[in-house]
C-alpha cells in the first residue's frame, strides 16, 4: 500500500474547532480519514457532531456527516495516525503540553496555526521541537487558504513544510483532491514567516483601502511588503523560493486583497477611522497582527532589518500614530534603489 494510500486512510485528530481547524477537519473527513475535531466550546462541539454545522464560525455551511468532535483531548487523540493543531498562535504551546501525555508513540504532529509564540517571538517549530522532543515528526501547513472556501468545496492550494519529508509527504496526502492541492517543502522557517507576516501586512494594505488611497497604494504596499518579507527572510536563513511561493506570496496577495481576511478588515476599520477595541470587537474572532506585528519587529531588530510598513503597523496598533502620520512617514522617506545588489547574500 503507497505512503499516499494510508494518509487518506488513516485517523486523524484536528485540535482547534474555530473557522480553520473545522475546514481542515472536513476536508479531511471527506477524502475519507476517519476524523475526530477537538474544542473546548461544548456547544460548537455539540453541533459539530449532531448537526453537522458549526454556527459559530462557518454559519449555514454543512460539515460531512462522518466528521466527529468531541470536548474529550484524550478521547480525540486515542488512536489517530497524526495530529493536526489548528489554534490561535497565543494558545499554541498550551496546546502541545496538554495533548503530550495523549500522544501515541510514532505518531506526527502538524499544524496550520500562522504567527510566533507571544513573549517569547519563537518560531512556532521551535515551540514544538521543545514541548515534544527530537523524535516526534513536525510539519506545518500553510499558504493562501480562507476557511469558508475550503469548506464550500472551492479550489484552493497551500504547502506542507517539514523536516521529516515522509511526515510532510503524509499530511499533504491526506489533504490534497480535487478541490484542494497540497505541496511540499522543507523550508519551515521560511513558511512560518510568510504565513505570520502577511497578516502584519494586511492591516496595512487595509488601512491604505479604508483611507482610500486607491489601488496603485495597494499594489505598491503589497510589493515593498514582499520586500520585506525578503529582507527578513535572508537575514534568518529562510529561502527566498518559499516566500515567492504559496507560503509567502500567495499569502500576502490574498490577505491583503480579501475582505474575509480578519487582519484585513482590522486594517480597514482603522483606516475609517474606526476605534481599535471596537474594531476587534465587530471582527469577533482573534486577530492575530495585534501580536505578531510586535515579534516581526523584534525579530527585525535583532538581525538589524529596516520595516518601515511593519514599523509603522505596530505603531498605528499600539496606538502611537495614527494611520495618516504612519503615511506620512512612509512617503518622506529617501528615494532609494529599489532592491538592493545584497538582498539575497
Amino acid at each position: 500500500m503507497t505512503a499516499a494510500t494510508d494518509a487518506t486512510r488513516s485517523p486523524l485528530a484536528v485540535l482547534g474547532a474555530g473557522s480553520w481547524g473545522t475546514a481542515l477537519a472536513a476536508l479531511a473527513a471527506r477524502h475519507g480519514h476517519p476524523t475526530t475535531l477537538w474544542g473546548r466550546d461544548a456547544a460548537i462541539v455539540e453541533a459539530i457532531d449532531r448537526e453537522h454545522l458549526n454556527p459559530r464560525y462557518l454559519p449555514g455551511i454543512e460539515l460531512p456527516g462522518t466528521l466527529r468532535a468531541t470536548t474529550d483531548l484524550a478521547a480525540a487523540l486515542r488512536g489517530c495516525a497524526w495530529v493536526l493543531v489548528v489554534v490561535p498562535s497565543h494558545a499554541f504551546t498550551e496546546t502541545l503540553h496538554a495533548l503530550k501525555p495523549h500522544l501515541p508513540a510514532g505518531v506526527g504532529v502538524a499544524w496550520a496555526t500562522k504567527g510566533f509564540e507571544p513573549g517569547s517571538g519563537r518560531f512556532l517549530h521551535e515551540v514544538a521541537e521543545d514541548v515534544l522532543g527530537a523524535d516526534v515528526p513536525l510539519a506545518v501547513v500553510t499558504g493562501p487558504s480562507f476557511a469558508k472556501e475550503v469548506t464550500l468545496g472551492l479550489p484552493t492550494a497551500v504547502t506542507v513544510h517539514g523536516a521529516a519529508p515522509l511526515f510532510a509527504r503524509q499530511v499533504a496526502a491526506a489533504l490534497h483532491g480535487p478541490a484542494f492541492r497540497a505541496y511540499t517543502g522543507n523550508d519551515m522557517v521560511g513558511a512560518e514567516l510568510g504565513g505570520a507576516m502577511k497578516n502584519v501586512l494586511a492591516v496595512a494594505t487595509g488601512v491604505s483601502d479604508g483611507m482610500e488611497l486607491g489601488l496603485n497604494a495597494r499594489a505598491g504596499l503589497i510589493t515593498r511588503g514582499l520586500n520585506e518579507m525578503l529582507r527578513l527572510a535572508a537575514a534568518i536563513g529562510a529561502r527566498p523560493e518559499t516566500l515567492m511561493g504559496l507560503a509567502g506570496l500567495g499569502d500576502l496577495v490574498l490577505t491583503c486583497t480579501g475582505d474575509l481576511s480578519r487582519n484585513r478588515r482590522l486594517g480597514l476599520a482603522l483606516g475609517r477611522g474606526q476605534p481599535m477595541d471596537q474594531a476587534i470587537a465587530q471582527i469577533g474572532q482573534v486577530v492575530e497582527s495585534v501580536q505578531t506585528a510586535d515579534e516581526v519587529m523584534r525579530l527585525a531588530g535583532r538581525h538589524g532589518i529596516d520595516l518601515p510598513i511593519s514599523a509603522g503597523v505596530q505603531a498605528v496598533l499600539h496606538g502611537d500614530i495614527t494611520p495618516v502620520d504612519a503615511l506620512r512617514q512612509l512617503l518622506a522617506r529617501e528615494q532609494k534603489p529599489e532592491y538592493p545588489d545584497a538582498l539575497f547574500r
